[in-house]
């Protein structure tokens, strides 16, 4: 059976032509199923005789709600939804003055073991398809009934170990004929895989890259993210100033302050020498208390904060958000799994 929703309008429109139907019935079943429909008989406009086609060949992915949670702090919604084959993953909407975000997951669970992170402890089961990621900003958009603008990939799972699935959905949902949602709304978040960096570099893509950068020097880098022992800092940072130089466009590092690891002001310093000579923003994460952690949230993010901007650093405090519904990603869906004792 064919997953359609993951085919764009031009392989649409030729797995059409193949069936013995005009063009414009691409682009018709494009915008159907870019609107949320769950069924072919749904389409309307579309025969009797080429929606049973559609039917014996092709599916329709459609998750359903496993658990929402609503934020009674900032109306923050967190979705935990399941997927066709029983796996689950979550979504995450966020409310801003400058328009509705939507956090999706891009891999069920993660493989990349990063030490402060909830995501991955249970490992990673599977990639998502471009129809899976589609349908977290589709369908969370229906069940709120508010248009999402804004798109971050940094929920479960690194996008760059599920590349090509993700380029697909860059295409999918920056097209006119669907969500339309321009690639200057969407942000993509690496833990640093640097061949990721460099293709992204090539296609000159006008989306935001965010690095999960969470330590400025290679030793501490690689006791709490084991990615920096295939691809260390300074690695990463070649590949960031690539980037900038093929691109134009700003990175932003993301940094999860854990008290006594990575709050020093040495280690501000350091962000500052190795960001210098490209425009950079680095965002400062009150960390999440995950109770499997040994790490703890760190007292001296102002002053880390401070630190950086006395090297002409932008440098911000990302505002908590959902701090009353397992803010930390992976922390519902961990829930869940031990719940049906999934989980040790």
């Amino acid at each position: 059976m064919i997953d359609i929703k993951s085919m764009s309008q031009e392989e649409m429109t030729d797995f059409l032509r193949e069936l013995g139907e005009p063009a414009f019935r691409g682009k018709q079943i494009f915008t159907w199923l870019h609107r949320g429909v769950t069924s072919f008989d749904d389409m309307s406009n579309v025969s009797k005789a080429l929606r049973q086609k559609l039917q014996e060949r092709c599916y329709i992915t459609a998750p359903s709600v496993a658990r929402k949670q609503v934020s009674q702090l900032d109306g923050t919604m967190k979705y935990l939804w399941q997927l066709r084959d029983g796996n689950c993953i979550e979504t995450v909407l966020m409310r801003y003055h400058h328009g509705n975000t939507v956090c999706i997951s891009s891999q069920v669970g993660c493989r990349m073991g990063c030490a402060f992170c909830a995501s991955t402890i249970a490992g990673k089961v599977r990639d998502l398809t471009p129809s899976e990621m589609l349908d977290q900003v589709l369908f969370t958009q229906l069940d709120a009934g508010e248009e999402i603008s804004n798109i971050v990939l940094m929920g479960i799972g690194e996008p760059m170990d599920n590349l090509d699935n993700v380029l697909k959905f860059l295409e999918l949902v920056n097209h006119p004929d669907g969500l339309n949602i321009g690639m200057r709304h969407i942000s993509l978040s690496t833990c640093g895989v640097v061949p990721g960096i460099e293709r992204l570099a090539e296609l000159r893509l006008q989306l935001t890259l965010s690095v999960s950068l969470h330590a400025p020097d290679s030793e501490t880098r690689s006791r709490i993210m084991p990615v920096n022992r295939a691809y260390d800092v300074e690695q990463l940072f070649d590949a960031c100033h690539r980037y900038f130089e093929k691109t134009g466009r700003r990175i932003s590092f993301e940094y999860a302050m854990i008290d006594g690891v990575n709050d020093h002001d040495w280690q501000a310093d350091l962000i500052a020498r190795r960001i210098h000579g490209m425009p950079g923003h680095v965002n400062l994460i009150p960390l999440n208390d995950v109770v499997e952690s040994p790490f703890k949230p760190s007292k001296r993010v102002a002053a880390f904060q401070k630190r950086l901007e006395s090297h002409g650093i932008t440098a911000t405090v990302r505002r908590s958000l959902g701090g009353d519904i397992d803010a930390s990603c992976g922390q519902l869906r961990r829930k869940a799994m031990e719940e049906k004792g999934g989980l040790a």
